[in-house]
């Protein structure tokens, strides 16, 4: 699914975001998965993959959970923990899945794997709200 021309900026999937992630999203089964090799630039500290860009990814994994089945939302609350640090340069996998859905909302979770050996750097759960267009 190609994204809206509104979406073309956005910081984890545009691709017209000359300083953005440029992640690409597809669906397997039921679950949405990317891969990501954080670089230099989203180091937080000591060679370690600042925390708002492994927040970032994964909520935008979730989130096109939702996108690529026609659907709009945003996200209304979520919760991450961090497991382990994600040095610059590990490639990951991130997978997001739908949890739960009703009416408006939908709840759901995401990963992120080191390609390597599997090791869990962070999980996320969360809330996203569905925009109905009128």
């Amino acid at each position: 699914m190609n994204l809206r021309s509104d979406a073309n900026h956005c910081f984890v999937c545009g691709p017209n975001n000359s300083i953005g992630l440029k992640l690409m999203f597809r669906m397997e089964d039921e679950i949405c998965k990317s891969e990501f090799t954080p670089e230099e630039e989203h180091c937080g500290y000591d060679g370690v993959t600042h925390g708002g860009i492994v927040y970032s990814v994964l909520d935008d994994v979730m989130a096109n959970w939702l996108f690529l089945r026609g659907v709009r939302a945003f996200t209304a609350a979520c919760e991450i923990r961090y497991k382990n640090p994600l040095a610059i340069g590990t490639r990951v996998f991130l997978e997001g899945k739908c949890v739960k859905e009703k009416s408006r909302i939908a709840l759901l979770e995401g990963k992120m794997l080191r390609k390597d050996n599997r090791q869990l750097i962070a999980e996320t759960h969360a809330k996203f709200m569905k925009i109905f267009m009128e």
